[in-house]
């Protein structure tokens, strides 16, 4: 058997079908509900550009939305993810269909009332995550295209993170949570070191860079290499920044609830150094 018996159809989209592999599955693809009746046979090898949900939960969640949701909305948020499956070479979360036909739909809603929100890591995510937000802002341009539906460039950094997360296989709390932490870090390193650490900059991007990379490497338990005399050196020469680095990676092993090993504090002791260095030269450049 090489078809799918229509089960039920949702809209023109959507369509619950018996699978040959994988039983009861929700497909998604353009135009295949369309003139569609339960009972009908579709022979899997006409079938061009659809996705098959199998796991059965996401298949309820997506069933739910499917109805609530306009079909010309659906349509182009599957047009995007057929973009970012094809751009990314990497297979995909089944779990977007529903994190991002949610999202996207919610903030069409939005746009439309006038509402407009925030997102206060928008800087970062675009410099963790930089092919994610290239492929977010052009998800934005086909919303635009398609849809006529303008939405803010602080859409792009939450639509980067859910598309990450399906590249991952991360959840989206767990991403937001560290994007949280690290914007949480730099503000305590700008108030600890009475600097302002400027968006679009080399600077910036090296400290979320370091700090991306530092929880990364406490998430996986990976053990970095240090020397007790590098650790009493920057100890002794920088007691500021060394105290300040200590104070970090204790808000890392609180939040991300995983041991940090010492290193950590030396290789972000020599990295916050650099703006302490930075900062004294442009106040002896102010001076003269």
């Amino acid at each position: 058997m090489s078809s799918l018996l229509v089960a039920k159809v949702l809209n023109n989209n959507v369509i619950i079908a018996d699978h040959p592999q994988y039983e009861e599955v929700v497909v998604i693809g353009k135009g295949i509900g369309f003139n569609r009746k339960a009972r009908d046979v579709i022979p899997l090898d006409v079938v061009e550009k659809m996705f098959i949900l199998t796991n059965q939960q996401e298949q309820e969640q997506y069933k739910q939305l499917a109805v609530q949701i306009d079909e010309r909305i659906i349509e182009v948020i599957n047009e995007i993810i057929y973009y970012i499956n094809s751009e990314s070479k990497t297979p995909l979360n089944e779990h977007i269909h529903i994190a991002l036909t949610d999202h996207i739909a919610f903030a069409i809603k939005r746009a439309e009332q006038g509402m407009t929100i925030q997102n206060p890591f928008l800087y970062e995510t675009r410099e963790m995550y930089p092919l994610e937000y290239k492929l977010a802002a052009h998800a934005l341009e086909i919303i635009h295209d398609k849809l006529g539906v303008a939405l803010e460039e602080d859409e792009i950094g939450f639509v980067a993170l859910h598309i990450y997360s399906a590249l991952t296989d991360q959840h989206i709390t767990a991403i937001k949570a560290d994007s949280r932490l690290i914007a949480d870090m730099v503000k305590v390193i700008e108030d600890s070191l009475k600097i302002s650490i400027t968006g679009d900059t080399l600077d910036y991007s090296r400290l979320l860079t370091h700090l991306r990379f530092a929880i990364e490497r406490i998430r996986r338990g990976e053990k970095v290499a240090a020397t007790h005399r590098l650790e009493e050196m920057l100890k002794m020469e920088y007691p500021e920044v060394y105290s300040l680095s200590w104070k970090l990676t204790k808000m890392m092993e609180k939040r991300l609830r995983r041991p940090v090993y010492k290193a950590e504090v030396s290789y972000l002791t020599m990295h916050l150094q650099r703006f302490v260095e930075k900062r004294e030269e442009e106040e002896e450049s102010a001076q003269e």
